[in-house]
């Protein structure tokens, strides 16, 4: 029994849709919601801004299918190509884009576990505090937070979405998080004792 296209692994799709862009369709379904997802959480902007950089992010990748190095992984190449085109879209627009919510309560709940914040706090207000205190995190900090503990990547993967040694990111996710406690018990957000 022939294996569906769904079922195939990303680099044997890359190389079909080298020699038939239909194929592409596959990796677009694959990885659209998880991207939309990323792309909303780094940049605080509204749906139909995120679809906007999304199209650009399939565009591209699209285009540069044949740099694409085999020996890699895809998703991390994609990823990459998500962060950069959602950094420089937002630092483009900046002045022009309306901020929505960052974080939806089911990631709010991974990162209130890691941060321990108090029982008493309500999610509601922890999430729209925990928004304005990740985003007045430097941008590489921001990132790196959304994609160890939203997206779950590895370091390995942040490594290679982001183009910074493991080294580099550990010690990003370990400033990040401090300046995060820093700015979240200045607003009364405190940990467990």
């Amino acid at each position: 029994m022939e294996e569906s296209l769904d079922e195939r692994d990303d680099v044997f799709i890359v190389n079909l849709s080298l020699k038939d862009k239909e194929a592409f369709s596959v990796l677009i379904s694959r990885y659209k919601d998880k991207l939309r997802r990323y792309i909303r959480r780094i940049t605080s902007l509204s749906p139909d801004y995120v679809d906007d950089i999304l199209q650009e992010v399939f565009i591209k990748t699209y285009i540069n299918l044949n740099g694409f190095d085999q020996s890699l992984s895809f998703s991390s190449w994609i990823y990459r190509i998500a962060h950069n085109e959602t950094i420089s879209y937002f630092r483009k627009n900046k002045k022009h884009i309306d901020a929505t919510n960052l974080i939806d309560d089911e990631d709010l709940d991974i990162f209130a576990s890691e941060i321990s914040v108090e029982k008493e706090i309500y999610k509601s207000h922890f999430n729209k505090v925990f928004t304005e205190s990740l985003n007045e995190l430097p941008e590489k900090y921001k990132s790196v937070l959304v994609l160890k503990f939203i997206e779950g990547k590895d370091y390995d993967t942040i490594s290679d979405i982001l183009q910074k040694p493991p080294g580099t990111i550990a010690t990003w996710i370990s400033r990040a998080k401090k300046d995060l406690k820093k700015i979240l018990d200045k607003k009364g957000i405190k940990e467990y004792e």
